[in-house]
């Protein structure tokens, strides 16, 4: 029979998507844990504006605390943590990481497990292998299980290689409440739109694949949507739009003739970590063209599902060549792809299946 869990999650935020990547990956992995009957506990701090800036309220399918950026509170709301079953604690909270790594690995006990779950693996794992005194090098043992958001057997190898007793990516996915096809909306209207923040391992990467295109096609129109771009030198034909909030991602990505996916350095070279957005625009039926990296076929098929472009110069002849006829059948064979293989309850089922085996292995009487 199965068992129903009590699961401690400390995290950035799931309440608030700004400057905060990981929001839409927590929403759809927890609210998928919790149709399966699994009681989640969402514990955020208070940092970074995002409660002023939220997408939505307190959900009716996890309970959400979030609590002021004091060691006083957040040792509190350990203790409550500590009856959970399991307690996650997630990478790039963004207040007391370091001391919650450690506070979470005290938690474990005979029968709870304990799990890191690496939102950016990538940048951890250059982190500590590029410094052996970080604190998190002991700390990576410690744990049941590392979970990432990304990375394939690159990512695998190099954490088991780090002493974590085992890595399992559970990659992002589509949450078919909250992005699908809609109706397009005359301010999205464009040749090519991209979303995403400036971050500085990504935007020498966006000057490549965006920027560059739109400077030799004056004629076309870009769209450019996320925080901190709006000191950035660009021709006129990209339209900056600013925050785009989730309720609006699906026209976003609806309705210009393709949608770009550009990736951060750091997930580029460990390959295997597509954004959460290639899984939004996919379920928008939108046509997804997205820099080169290692395991995209794991996802889409390039050339049917998704359009794979090396440089800026190939995103030029990518469009140069996309009529809306073709964009219309690439949107719609990626939007069939990701129904039937990546929803958050299929990366739910897969997380609910490592749990429960790992239990019912600490369950078992020593002989």
């Amino acid at each position: 029979m199965k068992r129903d869990l009590k699961i401690a999650f400390f995290g950035s935020s799931i309440v608030s998507a700004y400057w905060n990547g990981a929001a839409t990956y927590y929403r759809g992995i927890v609210k998928a844990l919790h149709k399966m009957g699994h009681e989640v506990t969402f514990y955020e701090p208070d940092i970074y504006e995002r409660q002023k800036h939220r997408d939505i309220e307190d959900p009716d399918w996890c309970k959400v605390v979030v609590y002021p950026e004091d060691k006083v509170s957040l040792q509190a709301l350990l203790r409550e943590a500590s009856e959970a079953d399991v307690i996650i604690k997630a990478s790039g909270v963004g207040a007391f990481d370091d001391f919650l790594e450690e506070a979470v690995v005290q938690l474990k006990k005979d029968d709870n497990l304990i799990i890191f779950w690496d939102v950016d693996a990538p940048a951890t794992l250059d982190r500590i292998e590029s410094n052996p005194s970080d604190p998190f090098n002991a700390l990576v043992p410690e744990y049941d299980f590392v979970l990432t958001y990304g990375g394939g057997q690159p990512v695998i190898d190099a954490y088991e290689r780090n002493g974590a007793k085992r890595c399992i990516p559970i990659y992002n996915a589509l949450d078919t409440d909250t992005h699908f096809p809609v109706e397009p909306q005359k301010e999205f209207h464009g040749t090519l739109a991209f979303l995403g923040n400036r971050l500085p391992d990504r935007e020498k990467r966006v000057e490549e694949f965006f920027i560059k295109p739109a400077q030799n096609l004056p004629d076309e129109k870009f769209l450019l949507g996320g925080s901190g771009w709006g000191d950035k030198s660009m021709p006129k034909n990209i339209q900056y739009l600013g925050h785009v909030y989730t309720k609006d991602h699906n026209a976003f990505n609806c309705t210009p003739k393709a949608v770009l996916n550009i990736s951060r350095d750091s997930m580029a070279k460990y390959g295997f970590s597509p954004a959460t957005r290639v899984f939004e625009a996919a379920g928008a039926g939108a046509c997804l063209i997205t820099d080169s990296w290692k395991g995209i076929e794991t996802f889409f098929e390039p050339g049917k599902e998704i359009l794979v472009a090396n440089s800026g110069e190939e995103v030029e002849m990518i469009l140069a060549g996309l009529t809306s006829e073709k964009a219309r059948k690439i949107g719609d064979a990626a939007y069939k792809k990701v129904l039937s293989a990546h929803t958050y309850e299929h990366r739910a089922e897969l997380l609910e299946s490592v749990i429960s085996e790992k239990l019912k292995t600490e369950a078992k009487p020593v002989e």
